[in-house]
């Protein structure tokens, strides 16, 4: 199963969300393979705290494989990471291997050439027979990396490969007005992918939403202490529900909403129970929204067509 990650803007949460999620579906003992196609910015290295892939490798990573047609290169995080928590997955009961393809140091953005869909689809199929689950992390907006996809994706070789979207963005007007352009928009994924032959309608059922850094008032009792701040922020968050769900955005589109963690503001990275239970500098409510959205990934009835 192919997973795509996406988001109109920068700084949605999109990467260390998936990272989580990742890692939670290698806990429930699925191989898992994470590809930082983040061109511009190939920085999954850190969050999984690899050493020598903070901001990508300095050869064969994804960026030589489409660009200079090297083999594209795989870190398993078990081996190479500093974190306690990946280097114990092996060590785990029924846990599977999580491994990352990241991308080329100071790589950057690169155009599409005529060879690349089906470079990737190649990458995509291979990986597809090793792994149980792909996390496709892409550059945010309208990018190279989502026409790239598109134009995989679309190819026959993939038609029987199970594609699924992702959508990122914050609890704000803002980000709920731009991940539906990115998604509805002219030159959104479903026109786009219109263009390069896929199905809108079908490419449509596989889109769903994540909502990041949403204040939880059941757990953010601390940090919201005056009474007219508690109730500007109830009544707003229903003006927002209103504005996703007249976006077609709503909940039942809706496959995850993280709650805003402090400790993920200041250090993106994989959470662990012991950062919840042991050193309590975690919520568990973030933890937990981990798993659902992870578990998500394979229920087939939240993903039947609407």
């Amino acid at each position: 199963m192919l997973i795509f990650a996406t988001s109109d803007k920068g700084g949605t949460g999109r990467s260390v969300t998936s990272c989580n999620m990742a890692y939670r579906r290698a806990l429930q003992g699925e191989a898992v393979a994470y590809l930082d196609f983040d061109f511009g910015s190939p920085t999954a290295g850190a969050i999984f705290d690899v050493p020598k892939a903070e901001r990508g490798v300095d050869a064969s990573g994804l960026h030589s494989y489409f660009t200079k047609h090297t083999e594209a290169q795989q870190l398993d995080t078990a081996l190479h990471s500093d974190s306690d928590t990946l280097r114990d997955l092996p060590r785990i009961s029924g846990a599977s291997r999580l491994v990352l393809l990241p991308g080329d140091k100071d790589g950057g953005e690169f155009s599409i050439s005529a060879d690349m869909p089906a470079r990737c689809a190649q990458l995509f199929l291979k990986l597809d027979r090793e792994f149980d689950l792909c996390i496709v992390d892409l550059s945010a907006g309208r990018s190279y990396a989502v026409d790239l996809v598109l134009e995989a994706t679309a190819r026959p070789e993939l038609a029987a490969l199970t594609s699924r979207w992702l959508v990122f963005h914050r609890w704000t007007k803002q980000h709920i007005l731009a991940a539906h352009g990115l998604v509805f928009g002219e030159k959104g994924l479903l026109k786009a992918g219109e263009r390069r032959g896929h199905d809108p309608q079908r490419l449509n059922n596989s889109v769903r939403y994540v909502r990041t850094a949403v204040v939880d008032l059941g757990v953010d009792q601390e940090s919201v202490t005056r009474p007219a701040q508690g109730a500007w922020l109830r009544a707003y968050d229903q003006k927002l529900r209103e504005q996703a769900d007249k976006l077609r955005m709503g909940r039942a589109r809706l496959a995850g909403q993280i709650p805003y963690d402090p400790m993920l503001q200041w250090s993106e990275q994989v959470i662990d129970d012991s950062d919840v239970s042991g050193l309590k500098i975690a919520n568990q409510a973030t933890v937990q929204a981990f798993e659902d959205l992870a578990a998500k990934l394979s229920d087939e009835r939240f993903w039947e067509g609407l």
